[in-house]
C-alpha cells in the first residue's frame, strides 16, 4: 500500500467515526450541548473541521480553497464555541461545507504521488506543516484530536459509548 492510499484510508477512517457519532446529534439542542462552559460542541466541531480542510487545501492547491471569513471567526482556530444556536448557521449548511471540504482535500491527495509527499508547504506555513505528507498527517490526528472531544458531548446526552471492546459490556466500556 503506499503512502498515499494509507493517508487517504486514514482520512476516510477518521471521517466515517466522526459521522458515526454526529449521527447521535438529532436535535437542533444537541448540537450546541457543552459538557462545560466553552468547551467545543458538535456544531463548532464540524464547523472547525471544515475551516481547517479549508486552510489544509490553501496550501496545497491556493485556487481550491474558499474565503469565508465569516466561518473562520466562528470556526477558525481560537474561536470559542457559543452555546446560542442562532450564532450559527444552519447546521446543513455547515455540514455540507464539512463534507465538501473534505472531498476536496481528498481530491488533491488523490492526484499527489508518494515523492510529491516531500514537497514543501509555501513561505509562512508553520514550522508542524513543513510538506504535503505532514499536512495530511496533521489532517488524521487533528480530526482524532477534536472527534475525542465530540464522543465526550455525545456521552454527556446519554449515548452508550460508540466503540466497545469484543466480548465486554458496553457499560463497562470507557
Amino acid at each position: 500500500m503506499s503512502m498515499i492510499e494509507r493517508m487517504q484510508h486514514q482520512l476516510e477512517s477518521a471521517r466515517g467515526f466522526t459521522n458515526r457519532i454526529l449521527g447521535d446529534f438529532k436535535k437542533p439542542e444537541d448540537w450546541v450541548a457543552q459538557v462545560c462552559n466553552q468547551s467545543n460542541h458538535a456544531l463548532w466541531f464540524i464547523g472547525h473541521m471544515a475551516t481547517t480542510d479549508n486552510f489544509f487545501i490553501s496550501l496545497l492547491a491556493p485556487e481550491k480553497s474558499v474565503n469565508n471569513d465569516h466561518y473562520q471567526e466562528l470556526f477558525g482556530l481560537g474561536s470559542t464555541p457559543s452555546p446560542d444556536l442562532a450564532t450559527y448557521p444552519p447546521i446543513e449548511e455547515v455540514r455540507a461545507y464539512m463534507d465538501e471540504r473534505r472531498a476536496t482535500l481528498l481530491e488533491i491527495l488523490a492526484s499527489l504521488t508518494d515523492d510529491d509527499l516531500a514537497k514543501k508547504t509555501p513561505s509562512g506555513t508553520p514550522d508542524f506543516l513543513a510538506d504535503y505528507g505532514q499536512v495530511f498527517e496533521t489532517a488524521i490526528w487533528h480530526e482524532g484530536l477534536h472527534s475525542g472531544q465530540l464522543t465526550m458531548v455525545r456521552r454527556s446526552l446519554g449515548h452508550l459509548p460508540a466503540m466497545t471492546p469484543p466480548n465486554q459490556d458496553a457499560k463497562s466500556s470507557v
